[in-house]
């Protein structure tokens, strides 16, 4: 008996074992869902940043106010243009696709994305009086990440988290998940660096990719006052922007 049993343990080791190489060799397929180019009616601006060709959606050229919106990890922006170029007609709108997303070249990483939006922000800030940076889930690491770093009027944050790695914890409870990540998208460790203004957390109250207490704990950690989260109610992660006031909530914030 005592032979079955150190066997049956030894091969739960192994499994465990072979389960954490496996989401440290692939973490980054959970991490990132790249979407293919999308077929739009919109103009976009190329740029060549590290070698790499980046599409950025443009929408109404040539405002005094700006905006760039970074998506979530399966997202493709383009989908989102005609909402964007109807709701902030005074506004210019820049949406990124990402490394690897709708016709950029490259493959997405932390370091990659990070980079990438601090050199599009330096490329545009010239023609622009203020600018406002928008995330959603993943971009909300990104967004938090260049307000940290420049200078931005207003920060959105849609459905976003205090760190990848809490996220994956407890997706993958049994693993150490702060070993096994490469890229943790800390925003918690960015927060109190934002130098903007005013800023917008939205979160969806059905939310089950990242639940709504990440959010709370992200909203803790700013040091500007003028901080407001709104909760979209019977939403989840996914279907935030399908609810009536999700524009009305962007436009009342921005606007």
């Amino acid at each position: 008996m005592k032979n079955i049993f150190f066997t049956f343990l030894a091969s739960l080791g192994v499994v465990y074992m072979i389960g954490g190489v496996l989401l440290y060799i692939f973490q980054s397929s959970f991490i990132y869902y790249p979407t293919p180019a999308v077929k739009h009616p919109f103009p976009e601006k190329t740029f060549i940043l590290d070698g790499e060709t980046i599409r950025v959606i443009t929408l109404n050229e040539g405002k005094s106010k700006a905006m760039i919106y970074f998506g979530g990890n399966g997202e493709s922006v383009a989908y989102s243009a005609e909402d964007f170029y109807e709701n902030f007609p005074g506004y210019t709108v820049y949406l990124v696709n990402y490394r690897g997303y709708g016709g950029s070249s490259g493959r997405p990483t932390q370091a990659g994305l990070f980079s990438d939006a601090m050199a599009i922000y330096d490329k545009i800030k010239n023609d622009h009086q203020q600018i406002i940076a928008i995330g959603r889930s993943l971009g909300s690491g990104v967004a938090v990440y260049l307000a940290s770093q420049r200078e931005v009027e207003k920060l959105v944050l849609i459905t976003p988290f205090e760190s990848l790695q809490s996220v994956a914890q407890e997706i993958y409870p049994i693993f150490p998940m702060s070993l096994i990540l490469k890229e943790s998208y800390r925003s918690i460790a960015y927060a109190e660096k934002v130098s903007a203004k005013k800023t917008l957390v939205l979160i969806a109250e059905d939310d089950r990719i990242t639940p709504p207490h990440h959010a709370y704990k992200l909203a803790s950690c700013f040091v500007q006052k003028d901080i407001r989260i709104q909760v979209i109610e019977g939403k989840g992660h996914n279907t935030i922007s399908h609810d009536q006031h999700y524009y009305t909530l962007l436009k009342a914030f921005i606007d």
